[in-house]
């Protein structure tokens, strides 16, 4: 059996790690509140993570650039999927310490996230100091998590969790267009 690995993220990824994120959660992954946070947006820098067996995608983590209320810079943890012929295995566990590590070596400050205490408290996340915060949109208060990788990042932390992250670039979609164009004039030509 191939071994797992965890390594950053590739754009050549995008889609095997799509693929996954739709088998494991479907399109329920669009209407979370966490989601809210993650649209149009660019995940931190070298915080995304995917796990694979030979050249196949069975895992993926990323973290995300967010405000833990007014002037309190934290990263959002999510989502996070493991194939499911892969659980059990500890590939998920492997995926969050690797995001925990690389996030204190970049020098931030706390990380929060929406999922089981039951799974997370052991890796540090608890509800701790995350009760004066809140998500824009429909969620389970006691599922809001934070791990403090600064002793005190989160104290007295109060208010709007929000989206800081760098923007997603957008397609032209003039270029789009016209690129569409030329082939599909290049394909009558050759068909003609």
């Amino acid at each position: 059996m191939p071994m797992i690995t965890i390594r950053q993220e590739r754009l050549a990824d995008d889609a095997a790690r799509e693929a996954l994120l739709d088998r494991s959660y479907g399109p329920s992954r669009f209407a979370k509140t966490s989601q809210r946070l993650r649209e149009d947006r660019l995940p931190a820098g070298g915080l995304s993570f995917v796990a694979t067996e030979g050249r196949k995608i069975v895992g993926t983590v990323r973290l995300w650039n967010v405000m833990a209320g007014a002037g309190r810079a934290a990263l959002l943890l999510g989502p996070l999927a493991v194939d499911p012929a892969q659980r059990s295995r500890g590939v998920g566990a492997a995926l969050v310490s690797r995001a925990i590590d690389a996030a204190k070596k970049l020098g931030h400050r706390a990380i929060l996230l929406v999922g089981d205490e039951s799974y997370y408290a052991r890796f540090g996340f608890s509800a701790e100091k995350t009760g004066s915060l809140w998500m824009p949109g429909p969620y389970e208060q006691q599922r809001l998590l934070g791990l403090e990788l600064v002793p005190g990042a989160l104290d007295e932390a109060r208010g709007l969790i929000a989206a800081t992250g760098a923007p997603a670039p957008k397609p032209d979609l003039a270029a789009l267009v016209a690129a569409e164009t030329r082939a599909v004039t290049a394909r009558t030509r050759r068909a003609a």
